[in-house]
């Protein structure tokens, strides 16, 4: 059961990632992976909050963590295609635009999942 279930969270995310991804393009443009970054953050800011709830306050039964944490969450952040587009960038010359990307990604992902487990804390008391 818990398989379906996985696979079924990671069908959302995927969807919910092509939706957030396609209405960055369209309000920022197709010069800088925006749909990219802004997945990645939201999504680290998701897994810190739910892994928070389940293991740091055992708010969330494992079952849910499960869910969403693997297949909301697995199936909405882009690792793969945050390294692809950064190679990309600097395969093109735009070796400044891969390391601001490449930098943003790292600082902003690590940023959010840190807000999401304070998030969790709070919400959890």
């Amino acid at each position: 059961m818990h398989f379906a279930l996985v696979c079924l969270g990671g069908a959302v995310g995927t969807g919910a990632r092509y939706l957030l991804g396609g209405v960055a393009l369209r309000w920022l443009g197709a010069d800088f992976p925006h749909g990219t970054l802004l997945v990645n953050v939201v999504g680290s800011f998701c897994i810190g909050l739910v892994q928070e709830l389940a293991w740091g306050s055992l708010v969330l039964p494992e079952s849910a963590r499960v869910i969403l944490a693997v297949g909301l969450l697995g199936g909405f952040t882009t690792y793969s295609a945050f390294a692809y587009e950064s190679l990309r960038l600097a395969a093109n010359g735009s070796w400044g635009a891969a390391l601001l990307y490449v930098a943003l990604t790292t600082a902003l992902c690590f940023a959010a999942c840190l807000l999401g487990i304070g998030a969790a804390r709070v919400v959890a008391g």
